[in-house]
C-alpha cells in the first residue's frame, strides 16, 4: 500500500500514474496508515517542486522549473519521480514518463513543424526519458502518419463510425460491450432499424460535408446476416457520399462469423478494407480465451476473402495472452507469414476491469502472462523484414509489460481511420450502441465527445434520445 499526498489537484493524476507505472497492482491511498510501505509527498508552488519518497530511506527532491506552465512543471515532476522509482525498483520503462495513450502526438507535432529527425529523437528522449528504440519507433510512426494525412481536409471532411455490438462469443480478455449473437439474434433487426434512424439524422447533419473514411466496427460486424448487410449498405450508399471516401472498412474480425455470402455482399458494396483477426495461431490459446474457432477457420476465412477479391486485409494479434511465451508468439508470426496479410496490428494485452480475466481473477490466478520488450522487438523485426511499416501506435491502461499497440502496413495499405481516431485530427461521427462521436474544434485545439448508451435494448428504446444529444450539442455550438 502506498500513501500519496500532494498539495494540488493539478498534478495529482500525474503522480498517481507514475506510481502505478512502477508499482503495478499496489493500492494507492490518500490517508496515511501503518500498512503503507511507501509514502510519496509532493508540494508544487508555481515553478517550484519539492517532495520526498519515503521507504527504508528518504529520497528528497527540490527543483525549480524554467517556467510555471503546467506542461513544463508536469514533465519535470514526472522526471524527478521516474528517477527515484527507477532507482528503487531497478526498472526502466520503455516509454519513460509517458503514460498517456497517444505518445505519437509529441513527435507528430514536431514533424508537422518541420523539425529534423535528430532534434525530435533528442527531445523525445531528454524531455520524456523514452528509450532509444521507442523514440525511433514513435518518430517512424509519426512520419508515416504525416504522409498519410497531409492531404486530408480536416475541417470540411469527416469520418463515419458505425457500431455493430454483437459477437459470436465474448473473449476472456475482452471488456467491450458486446452481445453473443446466439442470444440476441431476435433483436438484430430492431437494432438495425434504430441504427438507420440515427444514421438518417447524421446524413442530414453532414449533407454539406464528404466522408474521408467509413468504418463499420464492433463487436463483430460479420455477425450480421447477408440480408442485414444489404439493408445497412443500401442505406449508407443512399445517404452518404461513399464514392468520396478514401477508405471503407468492415472489421470482419472473428473467422467463425465469416462466410462466402457475407463476403460477396461486402465486396459488392465497395468495401475495400477488412480484417480477419486470429489474435493467436495457437489452438490451445484460442480454446482457453473462448474464441471457439480453429486455426483452420482462420485460414479458411482469409483465403475466402482473397478469393472474393479483397486486396487489403488486416490481421490482429495479441501478445501477452495467458500462457503464451515468446516461442508461441513466434509461431503465430510464422503462420501469419504464410497468409501474407496487407496489414498487421500487434496488440499488447490490456486486462480491463470488466474483462472476465480480471473479474474472476481467483479462477485464473495461475494464468501466466508474459509480455516483454524482447517480444515486441521480435514482432517489430518480423514486420519490418516482411515489408511492413509502422503507421499508427497507441497505449492502454493495464497493458502487459507497459508496452504498446502498433499497426503495421504494406505500402499503400495503411488504415486512415485508425490514424484519425488516435491523433484526433478530424471529427468522427458515430452511430450505434456504445459508440462515441469525437468532434474536433481545430481553432480551439479542443475535442468534445458525445456518447451513446452501451446497452443494446436501451439503444433501441432510446434512439431518439441519442439523436437529441447530438442535436442539442450542435445547436449549442451553432
Amino acid at each position: 500500500m502506498i500513501y500519496m499526498n500532494i498539495n494540488t489537484h493539478d498534478y495529482e493524476n500525474d503522480v498517481r500514474v507514475m506510481i502505478g507505472a512502477f508499482y503495478s497492482g499496489e493500492k494507492i491511498v490518500i490517508e496515511d496508515n501503518e500498512q503503507c510501505n511507501m509514502k510519496v509527498l509532493v508540494h508544487v508552488e508555481g515553478a517550484h517542486i519539492t517532495g520526498e519518497v519515503l521507504t527504508d530511506e528518504s529520497n528528497i527532491f527540490d527543483v525549480v522549473c524554467d517556467s510555471d506552465a503546467q506542461g513544463v512543471v508536469r514533465n519535470l515532476l514526472k522526471r524527478e519521480l521516474y528517477g527515484i522509482f527507477s532507482k528503487l525498483t531497478n526498472k526502466q520503462l520503455p516509454w519513460g514518463t509517458l503514460t498517456g495513450i497517444r505518445p505519437v502526438k509529441i513527435p507528430l507535432a514536431l514533424v508537422e513543424k518541420g523539425y529534423e529527425d535528430e532534434y525530435i529523437l533528442d527531445y523525445f528522449q531528454k524531455e520524456y526519458l523514452v528509450n532509444n528504440k521507442k523514440a525511433a519507433l514513435g518518430l517512424s510512426v509519426a512520419k508515416n502518419e504525416y504522409e498519410l494525412l497531409k492531404d486530408l481536409d480536416y475541417k470540411n471532411g469527416y469520418s463515419l463510425y458505425i457500431g455493430i455490438p454483437f459477437c459470436p462469443t465474448t473473449c476472456l480478455y475482452c471488456s467491450f460491450t458486446s452481445y453473443p449473437i446466439s442470444m440476441w439474434k431476435d433483436k438484430v433487426d430492431m437494432y438495425l432499424d434504430a441504427l438507420l434512424k440515427e444514421l438518417g439524422y447524421l446524413s442530414n447533419l453532414l449533407k454539406n460535408k464528404k466522408p474521408d473514411s467509413i468504418y463499420i466496427g464492433g463487436g463483430t460486424p460479420t455477425t450480421l446476416l447477408p440480408y442485414q448487410f444489404e439493408k445497412l449498405f443500401d442505406y449508407i450508399e443512399n445517404h452518404f457520399d461513399v464514392g468520396h471516401a478514401r477508405e471503407f472498412t468492415v472489421e470482419a474480425g472473428r473467422p467463425d462469423s465469416i462466410d462466402i455470402d457475407k463476403l460477396k455482399v461486402i465486396k459488392k458494396h465497395g468495401v475495400d478494407r477488412i480484417s480477419v483477426n486470429p489474435q493467436t495461431m495457437n489452438q490451445k490459446t484460442l480454446d482457453f480465451i473462448g474464441r471457439r474457432h480453429t486455426v483452420d477457420d482462420i485460414y479458411r476465412a482469409f483465403n475466402l476473402a482473397r478469393d472474393c477479391g479483397f486486396d487489403n486485409i488486416n490481421m490482429d494479434i495479441i501478445t501477452g495472452l495467458p500462457g503464451e511465451t515468446k516461442a508461441d508468439v513466434a509461431y503465430t508470426l510464422d503462420e501469419i507469414s504464410k497468409l501474407n496479410p496487407d496489414s498487421l496490428t500487434v496488440h499488447s494485452l490490456a486486462i480491463k476491469r470488466a474483462a472476465a480475466l480480471n473479474m474472476f481473477r481467483d479462477k485464473y490466478a495461475e494464468c501466466h502472462i508474459e509480455n516483454t520488450d524482447e517480444i515486441m522487438d521480435m514482432t517489430y523485426d518480423y514486420a519490418i523484414n516482411s515489408g511492413y511499416e509502422p503507421y499508427y501506435l497507441y497505449r492502454q491502461k493495464n497493458m502487459a509489460g507497459n508496452l504498446e499497440n502498433v499497426g503495421y502496413a504494406k505500402p499503400g495499405k495503411a488504415g486512415i481511420y485508425n490514424v484519425l481516431i488516435m491523433e484526433e485530427k478530424q471529427s468522427i461521427f458515430a452511430a450505434g450502441a456504445n459508440s462515441q462521436s469525437k468532434i474536433v474544434f481545430h481553432d480551439e485545439n479542443r475535442v468534445e465527445r458525445i456518447e451513446n448508451v452501451k446497452d443494446v435494448t436501451n439503444y433501441i428504446q432510446r434512439t431518439d434520445e441519442m439523436i437529441e444529444r447530438k442535436r442539442a450539442f450542435f445547436h449549442e455550438e451553432a
